[in-house]
């Protein structure tokens, strides 16, 4: 399903908490990888001669520095490890997005903080356009203060948010192989609405009735999709149905289980809310504090 994995660096230390997911996925996918260091060009360009030749100068330098700081890096891979080092000169959301997508296969891997580049761009917002621009299959690392760049990461299962739309479903292929591959329990959630008090007054005392078929439907759609996994060669998967608010749960479902990674798609609606998949993986994405693996849904 993947070929190579793009692994966005900044320079920051906080950027290089991608580094144990991408050793993880590199050694037990046996995938190549590609080190991308982008020096940011958002400054004007000089129009004098003489300031031609220090911005020439300027980017030389970083160009220099980058490539330095890349070879570092990839020392600290296995010494199997096929790895490229790249150094780009551009607007850093444009030439990842850009590089990613001459393969569909290529998945990016970045964390949401970090700063670097001459103008000093912040990473976060940079995963963020890479996010809502990029086609490819995208590894989310959440930074915290104290970064850990060394090891290799460990993962024990993974939480698939499922929407009850074949948008949505467009993950599951990605998280059976990487279950698969890294002999991970696979947790299906289908999170249904929260009626709201307007709609608990019009339905009286249907609103429970209404209730217990929501929970009845999404426990019967979660078996059938655990069952198709199962027929797959799958052996441990397990499935949560809740009502509540979708970002919210798959949260609090993430951090309660130890070394989890939520696989998501950014499309999809769901319960009576229809909530859009794609708000939802923003929300998990800016508030959670695991690693996500988003796969963008085509139409």
């Amino acid at each position: 399903m993947y070929k190579k994995i793009l692994v966005a660096l900044d320079g920051s230390q906080l950027s290089e908490a991608i580094l144990p997911y991408a050793r993880l996925l590199a050694d037990k996918l046996k995938l190549d990888l590609e080190l991308i260091h982008v020096i940011s060009t958002d400054l004007a360009t000089p129009t004098s001669a003489a300031g031609q030749v220090r911005y020439q100068e300027v980017m030389a330098m970083e160009n220099e520095k980058g490539r330095a700081y890349l070879e570092k890096i990839a020392a600290s891979f296995a010494p199997a490890a096929k790895i490229q080092c790249s150094i780009a000169p551009g607007s850093p959301a444009e030439v990842i997005v850009d590089k990613a997508a001459a393969d569909r296969q290529t998945l990016i891997a970045m964390t949401t903080h970090g700063r670097s580049g001459i103008d000093r761009w912040l990473i976060g917002s940079v995963a963020d356009k890479v996010l809502h621009g990029a086609a490819n299959p995208l590894l989310l690392v959440r930074a915290g203060e104290t970064v850990a760049a060394g090891g290799i990461a460990a993962w024990q299962r993974m939480i698939v948010p499922l929407d009850g739309s074949p948008l949505a479903e467009r993950v599951i292929p990605h998280a059976k192989e990487l279950a698969q591959a890294l002999g991970l329990e696979i947790v299906l959630m289908r999170v249904f609405g929260v009626p709201t008090p307007a709609f608990a007054e019009d339905y009286g005392p249907y609103v429970e009735e209404l209730w217990t078929q929501l929970e009845d439907e999404a426990e019967k759609y979660l078996a059938e999709q655990k069952q198709q996994l199962l027929a797959q060669g799958l052996t441990n998967v397990a499935t949560v149905a809740t009502a509540g608010f979708p970002a919210e749960k798959i949260i609090d479902a993430a951090r309660e289980h130890k070394d989890a990674v939520v696989a998501m798609s950014t499309h999809g609606r769901s319960g009576m809310n229809r909530f859009v998949m794609g708000s939802v993986t923003d929300r998990v994405v800016r508030h959670g504090g695991d690693p996500v693996l988003i796969i963008r849904a085509q139409e």
